[in-house]
């Protein structure tokens, strides 16, 4: 079987051609708290709240050279081996000033009970080539939540006002502006080349990059600085903000009511984390052989069995129902 996916950002629609193979996978909630053992490594309480997805082994600290995350997770959430990778999580600013967790819901073919996100690990979109599986002690982050300028966007992170559960277009960098009457799905699309070297830099960045020329879809050559070419991992999650589509109930200037946990409304500070957390070579024997959704190659397991697998909260707080302010504290932007 071959699948087209269809991307679109700040206007413009790309069509990808064809994609031979691909993982296309549902991952449960694990946890909602403030944790994030990749920024704020250690910490009790991290600034902002955070919906992780994966293995169980998740904790405030994950440093790799003490802790092997395969061997110390018993369960995962994710169909796939063990996927650790860190998210944030959305709220309703409504009319007099409170706040309300949003749900989320599951994708086309994913009806999770719990949320969580669907995932992706897409090798050479041509088919023509190899990639390079991510390594024990990978990690990497893209976008920046204190970031509020549209120019300063990746084209690969975006949202989706969703018409009907398979719209896949008209994807803009900021929260979409209208009632969605499905919801609304944000789209995250990490680096796709590497330095080859550093597993996991002070900013947990530097050491990817997106190709020098052209896009992934299009099977853009990797930057001399970055000459290996790793999967593409995106991240597609839907919102449930249907139960929030009353325009009587949104801000009275009539802007839109949806604020990230760590404080933005404009929804440039879009984000994602991931910790690497595969067993083995199972990575990497996926990308060679080119599975295509389905992996027999692979071991897993079904999305009620995923749901089965969590963490218990340490921080202690309340996250759900209508609050004065955003946990922890976190300010608004104005």
């Amino acid at each position: 079987m071959q699948l087209q996916l269809r991307y679109a950002a700040t206007g413009l629609v790309l069509l990808v051609p064809n994609a031979l193979a691909l993982l296309r996978f549902s991952c449960s909630q694990l946890v909602v708290e403030r944790l994030d053992p990749l920024v704020n490594p250690g910490v009790t309480g991290s600034p902002h709240l955070h919906q992780i997805i994966g293995g169980n082994a998740f904790k405030a600290s994950m440093d790799p050279s003490s802790l092997d995350i395969p061997s110390a997770a018993t369960c995962t959430t994710c169909t796939f081996a063990e996927d650790f990778s860190n998210y944030w999580v959305l709220y309703f600013q409504a009319r007099n000033g409170t706040f309300k967790r949003v749900p989320q819901k599951g994708n086309v073919g994913f009806e999770q009970s719990n949320g969580g996100m669907t995932v992706y690990y897409t090798p050479v979109i041509s088919g023509q080539g190899k990639v390079t599986a991510f390594k024990p002690g990978f990690r990497m982050i893209v976008g920046d939540p204190t970031n509020r300028q549209s120019s300063n966007v990746p084209r690969q992170l975006t949202y989706t006002c969703l018409k009907s559960p398979m719209t896949r277009d008209g994807e803009t960098p900021d929260f979409p502006k209208q009632p969605c009457p499905y919801g609304i799905m944000v789209n995250v699309r990490f680096p796709t080349c590497w330095d080859g070297k550093t597993l996991d830099p002070p900013d947990h960045a530097r050491h990817v990059a997106y190709p020098s020329s052209g896009t992934f879809e299009s099977n853009g050559p990797c930057p001399a600085s970055h000459p290996v070419k790793i999967p593409q991992l995106f991240y597609e999650v839907i919102w449930d903000t249907t139960q929030f589509n009353n325009k009587a109930d949104w801000p009275a200037d009539g802007s839109q009511p949806f604020v990230w946990s760590f404080g933005d409304k404009s929804g440039y500070g879009n984000h994602g984390d991931y910790v690497f957390g595969w067993k083995g070579n199972a990575l990497q024997t996926a990308m060679d052989t080119n599975c295509n959704i389905n992996c027999p190659q692979l071991k897993s397991q079904s999305i009620q069995q995923g749901n089965q697998c969590s963490v218990k909260a340490v921080v202690d707080e309340t996250i759900d129902g209508w609050l004065d302010e955003l946990p922890g504290g976190m300010p608004v932007d104005k």
